[in-house]
């Protein structure tokens, strides 16, 4: 087991990423001085298998960021229950015998870091975006019994298009999570279409971006008195519940 030295993250224009640096620096503090953390940035899901070609026995583990959480899944060998109810998967396992096993660790660090922020008023949520990240969200507000509505750019079954969003709707939803790129550095200027002005002290945003610190959907609820969290503590949380299973 000791040749198992080897780890990375999948994902698509990830320079920013988190994962590397984080893991590094955990690498360090442990005296793991020969283990390696890569960036795999590759244009096309399809690239996934090189990666891994005539190496697989060199790998502990994988993270998985986006687009490619959902795509994944179809080169994985198993897949943890959880995550396949969940439909989207964060972390990959490579076992003793080379299998992959996906896993959603998301879903830990997302219910771990948003829990203690929950008021009885918070009932309700809006998830803006439809990708792999959203649906760890969904998973978690299902099992803590909070009615959900997706918003993407066109309105469906379940979910609002940001043009539908009005004064009702907004004080209804009293919890909404960005689940998409938008105000990502660089380009810190750009926020969500919702209507801000319907954002009140009786608001939770999260935003899962964790650079820059405070977006714009952020300071502009801020503003307005709502509760506000970035991604950073559930990164870390889920972080570390990765490097768990890699270990386990």
């Amino acid at each position: 087991m000791n040749n198992r030295i080897k780890f990375g993250i999948i994902g698509k224009d990830i320079s920013y990423s988190f994962s590397r640096k984080y893991f590094l620096e955990k690498f360090k503090k442990m005296g793991f001085d020969n283990y390696r953390y890569a960036n795999f940035d590759i244009p096309e899901i399809e690239e996934f298998p090189f990666i891994l070609y005539h190496r697989r026995d060199e790998f502990k583990g994988l993270n998985v960021t986006i687009p490619y959480k959902e795509a994944i899944i179809k080169y994985l060998d198993e897949v943890d229950a959880e995550a396949q109810k969940i439909g989207a998967v964060n972390t990959i396992k490579v076992t003793d015998d080379n299998q992959l096993v996906g896993y959603n660790t998301d879903v830990y660090g997302f219910q771990k870091s948003m829990e203690p922020l929950l008021k009885s008023h918070h009932n309700k949520a809006l998830i803006l975006g439809t990708g792999g990240a959203s649906k760890a969200i969904a998973y978690v507000l299902k099992k803590l019994n909070i009615d959900f509505k997706f918003v993407s750019r066109t309105a469906g079954e379940n979910w609002f298009s940001y043009e539908m969003l009005d004064a009702e709707i907004m004080n209804d939803y009293t919890i909404i999570v960005n689940c998409t790129p938008i105000g990502t550095h660089p380009n810190i200027e750009e926020a969500p279409a919702i209507p801000y002005q319907f954002i009140t002290d009786k608001h939770l945003l999260y935003d899962l971006i964790y650079n820059p610190a405070e977006t714009k959907f952020l300071q502009e609820g801020k503003k307005r008195g709502a509760t506000v969290k970035n991604g950073l503590e559930m990164l870390e949380l889920q972080a570390e519940k990765s490097w768990e299973i890699w270990n386990s």
